[in-house]
């Protein structure tokens, strides 16, 4: 059955709207047979210079929201037995670079998450992928003087 497509805004690092994101997904559609998991954000600059605040901001986007949004649609596909989530990572997920730590923290966390749960779902004929590009060309907005939030890449 093909279905129309429907836009659903989701900003991937506010944890708390996603499971209701999730649910309003299952409602209109009833299952997910494919999650992509592609969101991202990710800053440069020195480990001292970086906040606490942008290090959980960094973290929540990139780790906790794709573990939120593939637990809230889990369960749907363990009942159904099947499906495919497919976690988009990057290279920092497995070696780190300087000014970047945040980011590859936050990239090594997903992999090795990802990891577990490929090994948990085989019995329940569910496919876990990841897949760790290297660089890749990404929009970037140049930030004024003092405006971290500026210098996020997305």
């Amino acid at each position: 059955q093909t279905y129309a497509p429907k836009l659903i805004l989701l900003d991937i690092s506010d944890i708390n709207c996603i499971r209701d994101v999730a649910k309003e997904i299952l409602n209109c559609y009833g299952c997910v047979d494919v999650l992509i998991n592609n969101a991202s954000m990710k800053v440069k600059g020195a480990v001292q210079s970086i906040s606490l605040e942008l290090d959980k901001k960094i973290m929540d986007a990139n780790y906790f929201g794709p573990i939120t949004l593939t637990k809230a649609i889990l369960p749907n596909m363990i009942s159904r037995r099947t499906g495919q989530i497919v976690l988009i990572n990057n290279i920092q997920g497995k070696i780190g670079i300087p000014f970047r730590a945040a980011y590859a923290a936050s990239k090594h966390a997903a992999v090795g998450f990802f990891d577990c749960l490929r090994a948990e779902m085989e019995e329940f004929d569910i496919s876990v992928s990841t897949v760790n590009p290297t660089f890749i060309c990404s929009y970037h907005r140049q930030p004024g003087p003092g405006n971290w939030e500026a210098s996020i890449w997305k």
